[in-house]
């Protein structure tokens, strides 16, 4: 392909000293020299990428970079034997956004070890659909199901309405699991029955300062908010259980004690998504592929352009997107 060649892409820039991000025209010859160029079909919207994109979480920390930590689309050049034109690929994480160019851009130089094949069930816009939030769900509800879920017990997901609760949901129940929501907002409920949650706790009832100990209740947690919520859902969490965390919308402490898990062997378990390795991507790939119902994630899924980044960017950090947001690459 010509050197020359131009396309949209949304880039951070220091502005005054301050990350700004705008649509912007690059080349082929801006990219990273990496060994695999990739025309990428579809992006996706995370939480990370509204900090990114806004500057309100120090995310990117290497600028100019082109934002978007997920991207789905197909090898158009490749020096690695691990790959050839055609390939159909997807990339969640591994810097993305943060240290390396991201998928918000027509065309994008990667790393060959970034890379996985899509899965046969989807499709790449589907693949996005999923995302770093979805995939992130299902490493949660593989290490949940490895610790050991009580039969009969309620699992609960917090921050239910967002792109990680709503995978996390779907997958839950579809795998047999009694699901409960905690959301704010209620005129989500309908929909997140919709996806198999059978009950719901506000999530004002989390965020009070409780005992270190609590009545039990949660046979497991998928937990993506911290903080006091993440401190409650442990006091409230049943012997022998484990809880995942893997966000921190509601802030990075933790105001906790060592007695849920001293007294009742409750597990944290932290989960990145990032750095995991590719064993672990590829297995959390086919839990989605096994469970993760097509109609399900049609309902939790809306597609946007790529020059609507930068408002959606401020609505998912104000808590205003339910489900999942993909991002359309050019045409």
């Amino acid at each position: 392909m010509a050197s020359d060649e131009t396309f949209e892409a949304l880039l951070i820039e220091e502005v005054d000293g301050k990350p700004r991000a705008g649509i912007t025209t690059l080349r082929l010859s801006d990219l990273p020299d990496h060994e695999v160029l990739v025309e990428v079909a579809y992006s996706t919207l995370n939480y990370k990428d509204g900090l990114a994109v806004t500057g309100k979480g120090r995310i990117a920390r290497r600028l100019p970079l082109v934002a978007g930590i997920d991207l789905a689309g197909t090898v158009k050049e490749s020096s690695s034997p691990d790959w050839n034109p055609g390939d159909k690929v997807i990339i969640n994480g591994w810097g993305l956004s943060e240290t390396e160019w991201g998928g918000y851009s027509r065309y994008q130089r990667v790393r060959p070890e970034w890379l996985i094949r899509l899965p046969e069930a989807f499709s790449l816009e589907q693949a996005m659909a999923i995302g770093t939030a979805g995939y992130t769900a299902a490493l949660c509800v593989e290490a949940l199901e490895t610790w050991g879920l009580p039969e009969g017990r309620e699992v609960l997901v917090t921050g239910a309405a967002g792109g990680v609760g709503s995978v996390a949901i779907a997958l839950l129940a579809a795998r047999g699991h009694k699901v409960t929501a905690s959301t704010g907002r209620e005129e989500t409920h309908d929909y997140l029955r919709g996806l198999g949650a059978s009950d719901f706790v506000h999530r004002d009832e989390l965020k009070q300062e409780g005992r270190p100990l609590q009545k039990e209740r949660w046979g497991g947690a998928v937990d993506t908010v911290g903080s006091q919520i993440l401190a409650n859902v442990l006091a409230q969490s049943c012997y022998g259980s484990a809880v995942t965390a893997c966000g921190l919308a509601a802030g990075t402490d933790l105001p906790a004690t060592v007695l849920p898990h001293i007294l009742r062997s409750v597990a944290l378990i932290g989960i990145d998504s990032v750095m995991a390795p590719a064993a672990k991507r590829e297995s959390a790939w086919a839990l989605l592929a096994e469970s993760l119902s097509h109609d399900h994630l049609a309902q939790m899924t809306q597609v946007e352009p790529l020059s609507r980044v930068p408002e959606l960017a401020e609505e998912i950090l104000a808590g205003k997107i339910r489900g999942r947001v993909v991002i359309k690459i050019g045409n």
